[in-house]
């Protein structure tokens, strides 16, 4: 049943805010400071800001419960929340009908008033958003961190930073327009989010509209998709292989593996604290970025040794008679759980399923087959992973997390490692992917004591 204050149909001079979470209640707060009253529509009876809106913005008319397409399409403008598709029936009749369709990134870009740092990929966002803070902080930046992870972009707008770090998804690209990054990255492509879009191509496309107004383009040259991204336009290059010139890579200098800027060594990988050869390049990802300012190398390298990663990313829970535990929550797509897997050292059992959001499982087959000794499947999708992994390696199933901790962990012998890295979304089971890794965290402690 909707519910909704009294609007007009007429809305030819309002702007209508659609999805009322985290960032469209954002949206309402910048836009209601500017003396900009937006409505607010959302297609869910109750959205989860509605409390919030209700009572700190009474003045905000607003109707929940469906989009009305003839509303709609006499808006001013729509800003549309990264979870509302912008090929939603309503929203492309409006914007057939000549009304502006943006989003909340777009807003932030036409108002940033400090360099802005711009990061997306498929995995390893957080990671590199995080640390990317951490140098220019280490440097003596005044830095605001935020958009896909922790604060709202609009929020950020208001803390006078020196420069912006921004974690993009491809849903926040789709609707970009203005963004023009210092320097940006598309760290990865890998499957994801399928149920979204119409092509793996039009997923690829999403996230290489980061590049399009950026002075610094930061590439991935090891990943096939991203390097033919490169442009011309002060293009930087990070990967595993030995760098040339300015790019990014690793390097053996006396039996240890270094992380180098052409013939310079910076930062022997034995002394970072965050594991797995895709954390390393995540490491270089995040001193290319860094590159477009003029940064003391000593402070940077100092912010980089003491970075210990992000909870639910490659957390290492714990070690007990020779098997290490890993929490790798925040892998919900197959290109994540690749990476942590094919990161470890030793053999690998695995604890994998959720909501695969329709992503191709069969990409998990090789690096399964090279790596894990075990797979324990969870969740909805659980039949789907064992179809593509039956035959290469032994497969158990359990119901719960905690069952699948305990098969674990009768299973393990020294040297293996124990991994939540599940490949695929969380909502079958859990809240969210942080509640997931907390109910497996609570789980090996009790294994640990």
């Amino acid at each position: 049943m909707s519910e909704s204050q009294h609007i007009d149909q007429d809305l030819s001079n309002s702007v209508v805010v659609l999805g009322l979470g985290i960032t469209g209640l954002s949206v309402v707060r910048y836009l209601t400071n500017k003396k900009d009253l937006p409505v607010v529509l959302d297609s869910r009876d109750q959205p989860p800001a509605k409390d919030e809106l209700t009572k700190d913005f009474p003045q905000i008319k607003y109707r929940f419960g469906s989009f009305d397409k003839n509303i709609l399409a006499k808006a001013k403008q729509l800003v549309v929340s990264p979870g509302i598709s912008v090929k939603t029936a309503a929203i492309a009749h409006a914007k057939n009908c000549g009304v502006e369709v943006i989003g909340d990134i777009e807003i932030f870009a036409r108002n940033a008033d400090a360099p802005v740092i711009a990061i997306t990929g498929s995995n390893g966002k957080s990671t590199v958003t995080t640390l990317v803070g951490d140098i220019l902080r280490q440097a003596g930046l005044k830095v605001a961190v935020g958009g896909n992870i922790g604060v709202p972009a609009l929020d950020l707008l208001d803390k006078n930073a020196d420069v912006y770090v921004l974690e993009l998804s491809s849903f926040q690209l789709e609707t970009v327009q203005s963004l023009k990054p210092e320097s940006a990255v598309v760290l990865n492509v890998s499957e994801d989010h399928m149920d979204r879009y119409d092509s793996y191509g039009d997923y690829i496309t999403a996230k290489q509209r980061i590049y399009s107004g950026a002075l610094h383009c930061v590439i991935n040259r090891d990943d096939e998709i991203v390097s033919s991204m490169r442009t011309a336009k002060g293009s930087i290059s990070f990967g595993i292989s030995e760098p040339t010139e300015n790019d990014y890579g690793l390097r053996s200098i006396n039996g240890e593996r270094w992380i180098c800027k052409g013939q310079s060594k910076l930062i022997n990988s034995a002394d970072l604290q965050i594991g797995g050869l895709h954390n390393i390049t995540n490491v270089m990802a995040a001193l290319a970025l860094s590159d477009s300012f003029e940064l003391d190398q000593e402070k940077v390298i100092k912010a980089v040794k003491q970075f210990a990663g992000l909870p639910h990313r490659m957390q290492r829970v714990g070690v007990k008679d020779g098997v290490n535990w890993y929490n790798d929550s925040k892998a919900t797509n197959v290109g994540a759980a690749n990476a942590a897997i094919a990161g470890l050292h030793g053999k690998v059992i695995l604890i994998a399923g959720g909501e695969s959001k329709d992503a191709d499982l069969s990409l998990l087959k090789e690096v399964v087959e090279k790596h894990v000794k075990l797979l324990i499947l969870i969740g909805r999708d659980a039949d789907k992973i064992e179809q593509v992994c039956r035959g290469i390696t032994e497969i158990v199933h359990a119901v719960t997390m905690n069952e699948a901790v305990d098969i674990a962990s009768q299973s393990a012998i020294n040297g293996d490692n124990v991994l939540l890295s599940p490949a695929c979304a969380s909502f079958d089971m859990f809240d969210n992917y942080e509640h997931r890794g907390d109910v497996f965290v609570a789980a090996v402690r009790e294994v640990l004591k």
